[in-house]
């Protein structure tokens, strides 16, 4: 099928499943139901500060990060949308100290991982947010099967809540993004094949951060700084790497003396994200390692996270490399 704009997205993903005869229809039907739920959640996005959606619910999640009202409301949504389909094994969120096994899915084929609502501190001050997700094929019965590399993620994408909202995606054949038409209610294929451009002149780094980094990093962003390169820190990830991906550039959260295993999740943002910018052509690491080569070892685990341009990643290895 000729990839052309204007076509929806649940069309767009039954002619992908097309394209592969013994496909059971269970993975399109995911993908479908994490649609269906985000829509929701822009839905209310759109509404807050009208609706009893702002501010927090009091208490502490598995991450130590105070919970969101929509952090918690869009986690059950994506849950409830996903669990009603019974095509899953389990689940698992930033939210959720442990995996969620359906009683419909004991014979399901893949697991999903989700950060229901990246960013969402920000819904308070009119920030872009988005939900990020991740999917794998089970191999065991219990929650080791989340614990893969996420070179064997089947599939990986975002949604993000800014001025409009667009979903992109990849199942391992390059990235498509879609924009949620609110007049049909529909996501409308808008950015097809997204390539990430070679070499850039922005970068995402918090530099508030700086005198906490190691040097080479320090060294690192002083060179881009006399190239002329432009800063630009959102502070919402999403947000970051959205703009990354279709600007150029890089994107950074290094680990510093205070948070020496960095503080990205690798199963709910590193992974995803660093899938959708190798599928565009880009280059995604820790710092010393392709992060679709790390081994997890536990459902919340933290990394440093490096992203961006082929050019501009090549440098920033090099130059860390040789400090």
């Amino acid at each position: 099928m000729k990839i052309e704009k204007g076509i929806d997205l649940s069309r767009f993903i039954l002619e992908e499943e097309r394209k592969y005869p013994k496909a059971s229809g269970t993975l399109s039907r995911i993908l479908i139901s994490i649609e269906n739920a985000t829509k929701i959640i822009s839905s209310h996005i759109r509404k807050a500060g009208l609706v009893d959606v702002l501010g927090k619910v009091g208490r502490i999640n598995v991450q130590g990060e105070e919970v969101q009202k929509l952090d918690e409301l869009a986690n059950n949504w994506l849950v409830e949308h996903l669990a009603s389909t019974g095509d899953f094994f389990a689940v698992v969120s930033e939210e959720m100290e442990k995996a969620f096994f359906p009683e419909g899915g004991k014979d399901g084929k893949y697991v999903i991982c989700l950060d229901p609502l990246d960013g969402s501190s920000n819904v308070d001050v009119n920030i872009s947010v988005g939900t990020i997700f991740s999917i794998y094929k089970r191999i065991s019965d219990d929650d080791t099967s989340f614990l893969q590399e996420g070179r064997k993620q089947v599939a990986a994408g975002y949604v993000i809540y800014g001025s409009s909202t667009m979903l992109v995606y990849s199942t391992g054949n390059g990235v498509n993004g879609f924009t949620l038409d609110p007049g049909v209610g529909s996501f409308i294929l808008s950015h097809p094949n997204i390539r990430i451009p070679e070499k850039g002149k922005i970068y995402a780094f918090n530099e508030s951060n700086y005198k906490r980094w190691s040097d080479g990093i320090k060294k690192y962003v002083d060179i881009v700084k006399e190239k002329g390169y432009t800063l630009r820190y959102v502070a919402s990830m999403i947000a970051d790497v959205h703009r990354t991906l279709l600007k150029g550039g890089i994107f950074a959260y290094p680990a510093d003396n205070v948070n020496k295993n960095g503080k990205i999740r690798l199963l709910y943002e590193a992974n995803p994200l660093g899938f959708l910018v190798t599928q565009a052509g880009g280059i995604a690491s820790n710092g010393n390692s392709n992060i679709l080569d790390v081994k997890p070892e536990s459902l919340h685990q933290r990394t440093p996270i490096f992203m961006g341009s082929k050019m501009d990643m090549e440098e920033f290895l090099s130059v860390t490399k040789e400090s």
